[in-house]
């Protein structure tokens, strides 16, 4: 950080900002116990972008808020590594479980050890393998495990995740592994969010943290709900004697770890093992995130050398894979929702069965083509399995036990809230109700309008806005804003046919209508735009809108005509998406929606994201080749020097940064496009650091 030698109060200020939250992120997203609310965060935070803004000379590389790289990349470079991430050979039952002991018991013995095998028994986080690098406090490179030896370049995307911190507590140089995962009730919340844009929901937690780690806009990726956990220090035997007192010691510098003794159980010889993975089977129910087996493993560093490794795995480890839950039961009906969008999507209705430790009454099948796949009847026996998954799903129909008063199931033809006809539109999976004024639609967008990730109103949750939507106290977003005091708690002397909310009383009341001023009074373009629920808008999407548009009142202004044009020249706003924001913004009850909350005071812009002066001002700027520090260091170097860093050569880039090894494509299109190429050495003197 570049700040003058007398600190000023601005610039102390700023310091206890970025110590505050990232102390703020530890407790929310390692500790899971939040010390202060989401409002009290955000203030913060504003706070921190209002002093790099007025003060560019203080802006921290580890600040909270560059998190996340402003451009797309174009590749992930590969990494190779000094230590390979093994693979773990895999146990299925006790049986497998005692051979794998008594190896461990022989070979210790037959190197001399005397001390008996202490065994590390952890959770085998069904996650997305990662090592993290740290200098001297300072988180660096981030990579994917790839094939153990080389893995993928993925720093930008690791940045965003908060519970990973960007400065140690102390500055130590460390290489730390472990998984990337999504919490259960993330996972569930994102796929309620999927059905009702009617999008295909993601199958498993492990594959949509895998594909979000692989977005080559880390923007995006901050969007995902991504955690990660830490399990293993590199190298841990040149400080540790033990396995577990690395594991605190990793907890203690702010890494988010197992917690030794419990998440992470120490025990002694074959039984006691056998006893801890019995137990874990039933516990794992309890964690936060899947887990589809246990990892087993030598917690002395001495007795882990003495085993050593095959070719493809260590001795002193195994994984032991818990059999998928998978039960029987029937089907008795098909239920029928309908999304804000209007999208109509089949959930089975089943008789009651235990799965994973809960009682099971429904699951997804997501659509009417997977019910034409698995060809599901009412009165099928189905076999439902929750692996990988929170909301059980139907995976296979036991076709020997179909009974012969199995009744079809057929695509519904209309709306089940409001009788509209349905319709399918071509390349989509879902059939959809095309009334906005249908009522069960009416109330999932005002719930999804009033939600965190759009105008995060404190205070107004599904429950509440269904309630307030079916007895007319709100039509539509903008009635949200014209709640009072006397409409949410009406006067005894009221008439009896006056609405009334249930179990809500004067406080309650005035919270929510705070909450919803709060919202006004915060609430930005983009996140208006979000809550809009625009159709193939994505956040990503409404922000790159928002950022283009500048504010709500000069997107309003323009012709239809120039709204489209402006849309369509986004870059990475295609046609359809163009289109549909067009489409959108004038059809007449929108432009009336959108004017009256325009006249109840919601008229948001969009922060401007300050560029910095340097060198490198207005230059766009490739880097391709190997180089003496990661890509997302010269990155932020370049960025930092008021440069923009772009992951591909055209004709509005300004220099090509090549590095050693560079492959032909990009200098023949620095050649084409008349692109200045210049060596590392020949940057770092632009950038005046040589």
């Amino acid at each position: 950080m570049s700040v003058s030698a007398r600190p000023t109060p601005d610039s102390e200020r700023y310091r206890t900002l970025i110590d505050e939250l990232h102390e703020h992120d530890r407790r929310y997203h390692i500790d899971n116990a939040p010390s202060i609310s989401d409002q009290q965060y955000d203030r913060l935070m504003r706070e921190l972008r209002e002093l790099e803004t007025q003060h560019e000379e203080l802006r921290d590389p580890q600040s909270p808020t560059q998190r996340v790289a402003p451009q797309p990349l174009s590749s992930f470079s590969k990494i190779e590594r000094a230590t390979p991430m093994l693979s773990l050979d895999n146990t299925y039952n006790t049986d497998d479980l005692t051979a794998f002991c008594d190896r461990v018991e022989r070979g210790l013995q037959g190197e001399g050890a005397t001390n008996p095998a202490v065994y590390g028994v952890e959770p085998k986080v069904d996650g997305i393998g990662i090592e993290l690098a740290y200098a001297k406090g300072q988180f660096v490179l981030g990579t994917t495990r790839g094939d153990g030896r080389i893995g993928e370049d993925i720093t930008a995307n690791l940045r965003t995740l908060r519970s990973i911190p960007l400065t140690l507590k102390e500055p130590e140089s460390i290489t730390v592994r472990g998984e990337v995962y999504i919490d259960k009730t993330e996972f569930e919340r994102a796929n309620e969010d999927k059905r009702e844009a009617g999008d295909e929901p993601w199958k498993n937690a492990r594959n949509a943290a895998g594909g979000s780690l692989k977005l080559l806009d880390p923007r995006e990726c901050a969007r995902r709900p991504l955690r990660a956990l830490l399990y293993e220090l590199v190298e841990g035997e040149t400080r540790f004697t033990r396995h577990s007192d690395a594991i605190r010691w990793l907890g203690k510098l702010g890494l988010p770890t197992f917690v030794v003794g419990d998440e992470l159980t120490l025990v002694i010889g074959t039984h006691a093992l056998e006893t801890t993975v019995a137990d874990w089977a039933q516990r794992r129910r309890q964690l936060r995130y899947e887990a589809d087996g246990l990892v087993i493993k030598l917690d002395h560093f001495v007795q882990r050398r003495l085993l050593g490794s095959t070719a493809k795995f260590p001795r002193w480890a195994v994984a032991f894979k818990f059999p998928a839950e998978q039960v029987r039961t029937q089907v008795e009906g098909i239920e029928i929702n309908v999304g804000r969008t209007g999208a109509i999507t089949p959930v089975a209705l089943l008789t009651p069965v235990e799965v994973s430790g809960t009682t099971v009454k429904r699951a997804s099948v997501h659509n009417w083509d997977e019910i034409a796949r698995l060809d599901l009847r009412i009165g099928d026996t189905v076999v439902i399995e929750k692996a990988g998954e929170i909301i059980p799903q139907v995976i296979e129909v036991v076709l020997s036990e179909r009974p012969v008063s199995a009744q079809r199931i057929a695509p519904p033809t209309e709306c089940p809230s409001c009788q509209s006809t349905l319709i399918r539109e071509t390349g989509e999976v879902a059939l959809r109700c095309c009334n906005r004024e249908c009522l069960e639609q009416r109330v999932r967008a005002v719930g999804f309008f009033a939600h965190r990730g759009a105008m995060e109103m404190e205070g107004l949750g599904e429950s509440l806005a269904e309630e307030l939507v079916r007895k007319g106290l709100v039509h539509d977003a903008a009635d949200l804003f014209g709640l009072t005091l006397e409409r949410l708690v009406p006067p005894s002397d009221a008439p009896a046919d006056t609405p009334r909310v249930e179990r809500m009383a004067k406080k309650s009341a005035e919270n929510l209508i705070a909450g919803i001023e709060r919202s006004r009074q915060s609430a930005t373009l983009s996140r208006l735009l979000i809550g809009l629920g625009i159709p193939h808008v994505g956040t990503v999407a409404a922000r790159a809108i928002a950022a283009a548009f500048g504010s709500l009142a000069r997107l309003v202004d323009m012709t239809p005509i120039e709204r489209r044009a402006q849309v369509g020249s986004i870059d990475g706003i295609g046609p359809v998406i163009a289109d549909a924001f067009a489409a959108w913004f004038t059809e007449p009850r929108h432009v009336i929606l959108i004017a009256r909350l325009r006249a109840r005071g919601v008229s948001p812009s969009e922060p401007v994201t300050t560029i910095p002066s340097g060198p490198l001002s207005g230059l766009r700027v490739c880097v391709t080749g190997s180089l003496s520090k990661p890509r997302s260091e010269f990155q932020r170097l370049i960025e930092a020097a008021g440069g923009t860093f772009t992951g591909s050569v055209g004709k509005s880039t300004d220099l090509l940064v090549a590095g050693d090894d560079v492959g032909k494509t990009k200098l023949e299109a620095a050649k084409k496009n008349n692109v200045r190429v210049i060596d590392e050495a020949g940057l770092l003197a632009m950038l005046g650091t040589e």
